[in-house]
């Protein structure tokens, strides 16, 4: 089993990508709303069918991205049954096997932190996923969500530590309750369905795709017939661009180390497509745009070599 973890510095979240690389399939535990270009990305990038997302409880610092991704990979959602939440898949209970090709997920129910806490055990028992039922050297707060630390306790409890002390220290912590409780939980109630920005909409001027390294590109299929419809900026140097390569008709040379003495000559009107021999200082000349302030900008994918490789001239 492949496992990839992500993290989300907002609300301090660990997501994690679980994949069969022989069946190509995956599930994805934890999916945070505001990280689903992320996500989406790295499962186009390699390739597997995502079978469903799967959240160790009802959030209350950030919104899931449960919908989000069912919405445009159409993985099940699956949450713990007793929070009677809508939009779910797979209603989960203690015992409850989730499958993704060759691999399976055991669901063991964890209660305490809140009441419908889950912990996801791998098949050979090598690794569990708790949530925040068990952290690092600590164990998730019981002060709201119908948290209790008895029951905590008996979910996660060390032989070194007495119901008493682990009880009277959850119920004495005097935490401030998460930022988003109030937008999260809510949301949550519904797998993220009626949060904002839960059905991703896509660039509007073209089919966009955002990479895992955070870079929008765009196919040279579609650059090809709208040439007429944006701007497109080559960042290589002039020897390059007058090169065997040639360049894309129409395109406006800006060497990379000029772009940004040069952006009053890049066009606010027009979508901006930056290529380059691969696509690789093409990808760093779209994140230099976008922090200008350009939002209408994408990497040609593959650069001039791919879009030569497709026959289209320069």
């Amino acid at each position: 089993m492949v496992i990839r973890q992500h993290f989300d510095p907002v609300s301090s979240t660990y997501s994690y990508l679980l994949v069969d690389p022989g069946a190509k399939e995956a599930v994805l535990i934890d999916p945070v709303l505001g990280q689903h270009a992320r996500d989406a990305a790295l499962i186009r990038e390699l390739g597997v069918n995502l079978v469903a997302t799967l959240d160790t409880h009802c959030h209350a610092d950030h919104v899931t991205g449960a919908w989000a991704m069912k919405e445009v990979f159409g993985s099940r959602i699956g949450l713990a049954e007793v929070y009677g939440a809508t939009n779910v898949d797979l209603p989960l209970s203690h015992g409850t096997v989730v499958r993704f090709g060759a691999e399976s997920l055991e669901v063991r129910a964890t209660p305490g932190h809140t009441a419908g806490c889950l912990s996801f055990v791998s098949a050979d028992h090598c690794h569990v996923f708790t949530g925040d039922a068990l952290l690092i050297r600590a164990v998730g707060r019981t002060d709201f969500q119908q948290g209790n630390a008895a029951q905590l306790f008996d979910s996660v409890r060390s032989g070194s530590t007495t119901l008493d002390w682990a009880a009277g220290y959850m119920e004495n912590l005097g935490l401030p309750h998460p930022k988003l409780l109030a937008v999260a939980v809510p949301a949550n109630m519904s797998a993220g369905r009626d949060a904002p920005g839960s059905r991703p909409s896509p660039a509007g001027w073209g089919p966009v795709v955002e990479t895992y390294a955070g870079v929008p590109e765009i196919d040279p299929e579609w650059l090809a017939l709208h040439l007429a419809e944006v701007e497109v900026v080559d960042v290589r140097s002039r020897s390059e661009f007058e090169g065997e390569l040639g360049h894309v008709k129409g395109s406006l040379l800006v060497p990379l180390d000029e772009l940004r003495s040069r952006m009053d000559e890049i066009s606010s009107r027009r979508p901006v497509v930056l290529v380059c021999q691969t696509g690789k200082r093409s990808a760093m000349g779209a994140t230099i745009l976008r922090k200008a302030g350009l939002s209408r900008v994408a990497n040609l994918a593959g650069g001039l070599v791919r879009w030569r490789e497709l026959g289209f001239p320069s």
